[in-house]
């Protein structure tokens, strides 16, 4: 069984950035996509970013690419979202899922193991 535990959220000024960790417990058995989901307040949870097993592979929505980057650390079984130059329509909470295997989708029910979430504002 997998756990994964998000940190790293909280209020930021637009234009200011904030750093995602996704902490996975539990021995993962096997290679893992980790992917980042947010959902705000009223609205359907949307996927944000995936990334590969080998860190090589990554995937970004459209409304994020270019401000935002996913990584992983598979020696500390630890992913990350870096967000840039956020802006007041990225207030969500953000969560990390992850699914063995290599295939990635942006389908949230794709997904085995999720985090609590984390509550990342963008005041304006």
């Amino acid at each position: 069984q997998v756990q994964l535990i998000e940190t790293g959220g909280g209020l930021v000024q637009a234009g200011g950035s904030l750093r995602l960790s996704c902490a996975a417990s539990g021995r993962p058995s096997s290679p893992y996509v980790m992917v980042w989901f947010r959902q705000a307040s009223g609205k359907e949870r949307e996927f944000v970013a995936a990334i590969s097993w080998s860190g090589r592979s990554f995937y970004y929505a459209f409304s994020v690419k270019g401000r935002f980057t996913i990584s992983r650390d598979n020696a500390k079984n630890t992913g990350y979202l870096q967000m840039n130059s956020l802006k007041p329509e990225d207030t969500a909470v953000y969560y990390c899922a992850a699914s063995y295997g290599s295939s990635w989708s942006q389908s949230e029910y794709e997904y085995d193991y999720w985090g609590q979430g984390t509550q990342v504002t963008v005041s304006s």
